[in-house]
């Protein structure tokens, strides 16, 4: 069972193993993150059930081209009569060694911790695994505590050096170097990465092995294949006589890195780490711990972009962990969540710069490949969520130079480009409505798409686009009135002609609430999705009160979960109640009634609105999040929440095990109700 964490303690999660079933310890993960899109991640019994669980992850150009340098080790100890192995891995229908076994709990703050008890050698030992919070560096600390005998112990670490999305098998070409007892891995290529791993405190032994089949059930269970070989080079080892810490570190790098903090001395580590994390729990001065574990969370997700040039650092989102790099449309939902509710300013306008540098035709890139630099632009609400957060970092930070000198011209060639016409034929259309799209397109967040077939395509005129343009237009009509007259009568005119035709178009008598889209041809698509709940929660809603009232309403009945909206009624005939299969499959059903967590913030600020913010309403809104705090201190990934859930129960969590808008909307909810930092959002 989970333990309750005291009021001063700060850790993210712990874990007791004693009485979880072995199925329930494989289903808990745990994540630490550098600024550099590098991570580390497991289960809370070492067992790796992804492709991504790894001990250190790296980035060669930061946030993306991440790569798997260090998956896992084999840790074993020997006396005179016996040899007990402290890992634990999945075979083919076998899970061994069994060393969790002997782990009696799992605990994480700045690093992770493995606390291990074994009786019959009278002996206690903490594995600790912290990640360089600027570097692709982990260390990976063994602690003795107790020692009753003498004991022999060796690290056998495993080396992938593959892309994190692939897959490693025994042909691959991997040699080391040794220097006393340090050693570097690599492939042929000169040009490939680089693990170099060392220790001063065990004695390294060359022995290399290939182990072959590893078995990764999550990624089974998503259709992927999921058997993998590692190669270790050989082993450290040490004797223990009396307590003692011993310390491997391993770096990745490759012939283009830029110089990274190089770490000998765990304790300038764990000072770094903890300096980093005070940083980021103090932004804003509350006692309340709960919110200090969300800060945490939000700051995962934040990482350095490799800037070009001679510009400063330059700050990005990602939008999940473990396969996410940074998307537009991610980074702007989330932004106020992670970055305002925190009194991040410096990163939230580094985060808007970045991106506002990128824009292209009026248009915010939708992501950055993950391998290259190249920017892709497969999205029509990115620019608007740019928008609406540019103005929201204005109203918390109040940083009016770099809104004026670097933000507001972006958003008036967005709104421009917008009207007059940009990629995928997006423009205004003769009723101000913004139209985009084609029955092959997936342009807005509704975007999966698998063998050439969009699932959810919704071209023409999509309701929460057109809320957002009403949005947008409304915020710079405020913007402008006291400093340009003419402007703000121009676009508080483009604003009108919108919210006349968003009523007509998308109100629909028969189901009390909004149609989702309309296609070109003027037909309606009349599903009931959460996309109409953007209506109301924006701070600018088209809608008169007893509409608004009519969409949370519909909107709760339908849609509402314990974790979140679904994201389609389930008497549509579309309905899907799960997300699972392959990756067909998955698609098929990820906006078909697949539960979004990110989406309970704008319900709230929905239904908190409707309800005229009152106190009543407030109470009903904790209710609404109890389940999602319990998920994030209890569930699937320790200290943070999942991408999306079933619709049906038990809603089990799927996607991503870690997910900014998640955390962000969660945080931002959380903030608001409690009277936290800067979610005060303006009711209108």
């Amino acid at each position: 069972m989970l333990t309750q964490l005291k009021e001063d303690d700060f850790l993210v999660a712990s874990a007791a193993i004693k009485d979880q079933t072995l199925d329930q310890l494989l289903s808990k993960e745990w994540l630490l993150t550098n600024s550099r899109g590098g991570y580390a991640s497991g289960t809370v019994i070492g067992c790796n059930m992804r492709r991504y669980h790894g001990h250190l992850i790296g980035s060669l150009n930061p946030p993306v081209n991440r790569i798997m340098a260090l998956p896992n080790c084999l840790e074993t100890i020997a006396s005179k009569d016996s040899a007990i192995q402290l890992s634990t891995f999945e075979f083919d229908r076998k899970i061994h060694p069994q060393g969790f076994t002997y782990q009696k709990a799992f605990r994480q703050d700045t690093g992770v911790h493995f606390d291990y008890q074994i009786n019959k050698l009278d002996l206690e030992l903490t594995k600790s695994i912290y990640l360089a919070p600027d570097s692709d560096t982990v260390a990976l600390v063994y602690d003795f505590i107790k020692v009753g005998r003498i004991v022999d112990f060796t690290v056998s670490p495993f080396v992938a050096l593959r892309n994190f999305h692939h897959l490693q098998k025994s042909d691959a070409s991997l040699f080391s170097i040794t220097s006393h007892n340090s050693l570097t891995i690599s492939h042929e290529n000169p040009q490939s990465p680089k693990l170099t791993i060392t220790s001063d405190s065990m004695q390294y032994s060359q022995n290399p092995q290939w182990w072959y089949d590893f078995v990764y059930r999550i990624d089974s269970r998503r259709g992927q294949d999921f058997k993998e070989d590692l190669w270790t080079p050989g082993f450290f080892k040490a004797s223990i006589d009396s307590p003692c810490k011993l310390v491997i570190w391993a770096n990745l790098t490759d012939a283009n890195s830029a110089p990274q903090k190089h770490y000998d001395n765990l304790q300038d580590l764990q000072k770094d780490l903890s300096k980093h994390q005070n940083k980021v729990i103090t932004s804003v001065k509350t006692k309340d711990n709960l919110f200090k574990k969300l800060s945490i969370a939000a700051d995962q997700f934040i990482c350095k972009r490799t800037a070009s040039g001679p510009a400063s650092t330059q700050y990005t989102i990602l939008a999940g962990f473990p396969w996410f790099a940074d998307w537009g449309r991610d980074a702007f939902i989330s932004l106020p969540g992670l970055l305002l509710c925190t009194k991040r300013y410096d990163v939230a306008k580094s985060v808007l710069t970045t991106f506002a540098h990128a824009v292209d035709k009026g248009m915010v890139p939708n992501r950055f490949d993950d391998i290259a630099s190249t920017a892709h632009f497969n999205s029509i609400d990115a620019s608007l969520w740019f928008i609406n957060a540019a103005f929201e970092y204005l109203e918390a930070s109040d940083d009016r130079r770099t809104f004026e000198s670097e933000l507001i011209g972006t958003i008036c060639d967005i709104v421009q480009a917008y009207h007059d016409g940009t990629r995928f034929d997006t423009h205004a259309d003769a009723d101000a409505l913004i139209i985009a799209g084609d029955v092959n397109t997936q342009l807005t967040w509704m975007d999966a798409k698998c063998h050439g077939i969009a699932f959810t395509p919704r071209y023409g005129k999509a309701v929460e686009i057109n809320a957002l343009w009403y949005n947008a237009l409304c915020r710079l009509a405020q913007y402008y009135s006291d400093t340009d007259i003419d402007k703000a009568e121009h676009y508080h005119r483009m604003a009108d002609s919108v919210q006349q035709s968003f009523i007509k178009t998308f109100w629909n008598p028969d189901t009390k609430c909004l149609n989702d889209h309309v296609l070109p041809n003027g037909r309606a698509n009349s599903s009931i999705r959460p996309n109409q709940i953007f209506a109301v929660s924006l701070a600018f809603s088209p809608l008169p009160a007893d509409m608004q009232k009519s969409v949370v309403e519909i909107t709760a009945e339908k849609l509402l979960t314990p974790y979140g909206l679904r994201t389609l009624d389930p008497l549509d005939s579309n309905y899907q109640p799960r997300y699972e299969g392959n990756q067909f499959q998955r698609d098929q059903a990820y906006h078909q009634g697949t539960v979004w967590p990110f989406l309970i913030g704008h319900f709230i600020d929905a239904y908190l609105k409707v309800n005229k913010n009152s106190k009543k309403s407030k109470t009903q809104a904790k209710k609404f999040l109890q389940p999602l705090l319990q998920h994030f201190q209890s569930d699937s990934c320790l200290g943070s929440i999942s991408e999306i859930f079933d619709a049906e129960h038990p809603q089990l969590p799927k996607g991503c095990f870690a997910q900014a808008w998640s955390v962000a909307e969660l945080l931002r909810a959380y903030c608001r109700i409690n009277n936290i930092g800067a979610s005060n959002q303006k009711l209108k």
